[in-house]
């Protein structure tokens, strides 16, 4: 059966972050050096099974540059019992919505 994934627009992923969800960015070290939304953790995508278990004890909200890893991310998450949101369009999306990036 497949895990339903709960998309969500910037709007609506930075509601989810004022009410206190983990953002995890799982892009690649180069990606994530050249901005990432503000007091979210690096699990680049090939280290998430090892490492996401240190973040499991919040909601996630799972993003990469335009959704699609993060979609995959989020599906797995999901199946392993995790409540956790994908931020559709990715960073992409975030930044377009004018909402800000740490550099």
């Amino acid at each position: 059966m497949a895990h339903a994934v709960k998309d969500v627009d910037p709007g609506q992923a930075k509601e989810l972050i004022d009410a206190g969800w983990r953002v995890v960015d799982v892009r690649t070290d180069p990606e994530w050096a050249e901005g990432h939304i503000v007091g979210s953790h690096h699990v680049p995508m090939d280290q998430v099974v090892e490492e996401i278990g240190g973040h499991a004890d919040h909601p996630l909200l799972v993003v990469c540059a335009s959704g699609g890893r993060s979609y995959r991310v989020t599906q797995y998450l999901v199946s392993q019992g995790l409540e956790a949101a994908n931020l559709d369009g990715g960073l992409h999306a975030w930044e377009a919505a004018g909402l800000p990036l740490e550099r």
